[in-house]
C-alpha cells in the first residue's frame, strides 16, 4: 500500500514509517521540513502546513491510507495555535480522505483528552471526556479525536489510538526535557504519593498504529473507536523518571515539593507569563503538577483484543536500549 504519515520526520511518525517501510509499504511523509533519515529510507516527502488544505491535499493525492500522526504538542502557547494544527489540520486531512477516496484513516490521540486533574486507574475507553481542560492541548486534541471519530462512515474507517507518554531512543521531546532538567537540578518529585502511570515504548506505539491500519476497515470492531496503548507495566512516576535518568547517567531526583504548592505555582506562573506576555514556558504549570501529582495508567483489553496490539518491547529492555543509545552518543 502507499501511506501517508503527517509528521513522518518526528518521534513517532519516523519509527512508523521505519516499520512501514520495513515490510515494503511506500510511504509519503508530509511536514514543514524535510528529513535526511526519510531520504535514506526512500520516502517521499511533501512539505506544508497542516492548516493549508491544499498543501495537504497534494499530499494525499494517490495515497491509500493515512496515518495522521502531526500534531502541534507542548504545555504552553496560544490556543489559536493549538487550534489551527490539531483542530483544522485534522479537518483538513479528512476532507483530503474523502476528496480522493481514501478508506483508512489511524489518528494520532492523546490520553490526556479524558483527563480531569484527578486519579486515572486502570481505566478503560468508555472514561468521558472532561467538562474541563486546563490547557489547549489536550482540549484542541479532543475536539479532533471527535471530528475523527464522527468521520467513520461506510466510505471513510476511522480510528484514535491514544499513546501514553511515548519515550525511547531519539526521543527529541519527553526524554530530552527530563534529562535535561536532571542535569540542571531543577526536577522535584511532586507529593509523596506512589502514583502508578504508563508508559509506551516509542517501537510499541508504532506497532500499534500498524496494526491498526491492517484491521481497519468499514464496519470493521475498530473502526469510530478509540483505544489506549501503553507498555501495559504501570510504575510508580518518579521510579520510571529515576530510571530514565540512570539510563542518562544521570542522578536520580531526590528534593520534593508538596502538590499543593506545585500547583499553586503552576497557577502563579501562568498568570505571570499571560500578564507580561513572557515568552517561552513556564517553568511549571497547573496542569502539569496535577499531572506529575497523580496516577494515569489505563486498561489496554481492548486495544489486544480489536487491534491484536501485543507489547514486543518491555520497559526493562525499553531502558536497556535507552541506555546504548546514550552512551553510543556519549550524550
Amino acid at each position: 500500500m502507499k501511506a501517508l504519515v503527517t509528521g513522518g520526520g518526528g518521534f513517532l511518525g519516523s519509527a512508523i514509517v521505519r516499520q512501514l517501510r520495513a515490510r515494503g509499504d511506500r510511504v509519503v511523509s508530509f511536514s514543514r521540513t524535510k528529513h535526511a533519515e526519510l531520504e535514506s529510507l526512500g520516502v517521499e516527502q511533501r512539505r506544508g502546513d497542516l492548516a493549508d488544505p491544499d498543501a495537504v491535499l497534494k499530499a494525499a493525492q494517490g495515497c491509500d491510507i493515512v496515518f495522521h500522526v502531526a500534531a502541534k504538542a507542548g504545555i504552553w502557547g496560544e490556543y489559536r495555535e493549538y487550534y489551527q494544527a490539531n483542530v483544522v489540520g485534522t479537518a483538513n486531512v479528512i476532507a483530503a480522505c474523502r476528496a480522493f477516496g481514501i478508506s483508512r484513516l489511524v489518528y494520532t490521540g492523546s490520553p490526556s483528552v479524558v483527563f480531569d486533574g484527578t486519579d486515572v486507574e486502570g481505566a478503560d475507553e468508555s472514561l468521558p471526556y472532561p467538562a474541563h481542560f486546563d490547557a489547549s492541548y489536550p482540549k484542541t486534541k479532543a475536539l479532533a479525536e471527535q471530528a475523527v471519530v464522527a468521520a467513520n462512515s461506510p466510505d471513510l474507517a476511522t480510528v484514535s489510538l491514544r499513546p501514553h507518554l511515548i519515550w525511547g531512543p531519539n526521543d527529541n521531546h519527553l526524554v530530552p526535557r527530563i534529562v535535561a532538567k536532571g542535569r540542571a537540578g531543577k526536577l522535584r518529585r511532586i507529593g509523596n504519593r506512589p502514583c502508578l502511570v504508563d508508559t509506551v515504548y516509542v517501537d510499541n506505539a508504532a506497532q500499534a498504529h500498524l496494526n491498526a491500519a491492517d484491521r481497519l476497515a468499514p464496519g470493521a470492531p475498530l473502526a469510530g473507536k478509540a483505544y489506549f496503548i501503553t507498555n501495559g507495566e504501570p510504575l510508580p512516576l518518579w521510579e520510571m523518571v529515576n530510571r530514565i535518568l540512570a539510563a542518562a547517567g544521570v542522578p536520580p531526583v531526590t528534593r520534593s515539593i508538596s502538590s499543593g504548592a506545585a500547583c499553586a505555582l503552576g497557577a502563579l506562573c501562568e498568570k505571570i507569563w499571560e500578564s507580561f506576555r513572557l515568552s517561552g514556558e513556564p517553568p511549571m504549570t497547573y496542569f502539569v503538577a496535577k499531572e506529575l501529582s497523580t496516577a494515569h495508567w489505563f486498561d489496554i483489553s481492548a486495544a489486544r483484543r480489536d487491534l491484536g496490539y501485543h507489547p514486543a518491547v518491555s520497559v526493562e529492555e525499553g531502558l536497556n536500549r535507552l541506555k546504548a543509545w546514550f552512551d553510543e552518543a556519549g550524550r
